[in-house]
């Protein structure tokens, strides 16, 4: 039986938990006093890490949860990601075409504006996605996680996440023409 341990294997994973509860809190406080709020719920589990079949898994869903609640309590389900005070906090750049290098470079500003105006559409269309559509996006395309990770650490089946990103990817691609 494997032994636990917070600072080996919880502690490492705060870096994926904040990502994930900045990308639902939209709050770089929020997302700090959840993360900090999340490894406090697993310590107090510590007496049973040993009956967790995935700690990742366990610490994702507590995190999550705290973030939905805080997004509710503060009432910001429909806050706007172009609200956030940095450019681009949360990574999205690399999903637009062509805009990851011109957002980067100096260009002229009309093709600056357009750019902007694109990062602004794909970030509200991703604001406005259902939340497990979301998380499976997150989780898939920034994380960089496999299919089983996902389903493993959403508590879903594979077939799921996978209906989950095609059904988001869908719905951006469709926004985004529009």
């Amino acid at each position: 039986m494997k032994t636990i341990s917070f600072q080996n294997d919880i502690l490492p994973l705060k870096d994926m938990l904040f990502r994930l509860a900045l990308r639902i809190t939209m709050s770089h406080e929020d997302a700090e006093d959840v993360v900090q709020e999340t490894l406090i719920k697993c310590w107090n589990k510590r007496d049973s890490w040993q009956d967790i079949d995935s700690i990742p898994a366990f610490a994702t869903t507590i995190c999550r949860n705290l973030a939905l609640d805080c997004t509710k309590k503060a009432g910001r389900n429909n806050r706007s990601l172009d609200t956030l005070p940095s450019a681009s906090p949360l990574g999205f750049t690399a999903t637009v075409p062509e805009a990851s290098a011109s957002v980067i470079s100096t260009e002229d500003p009309h093709r600056k504006a357009v750019n902007s105006d694109r990062m602004a559409q794909l970030e509200s269309i991703i604001s406005t996605l259902p939340e497990n559509q979301k998380l499976c996006l997150q989780l898939r395309d920034f994380e960089e996680k496999n299919y089983k990770e996902i389903a493993e650490l959403l508590q879903m089946t594979e077939q799921q996440v996978k209906t989950n990103i095609f059904r988001a990817r869908q719905t951006i691609k469709n926004r985004f023409i529009d």
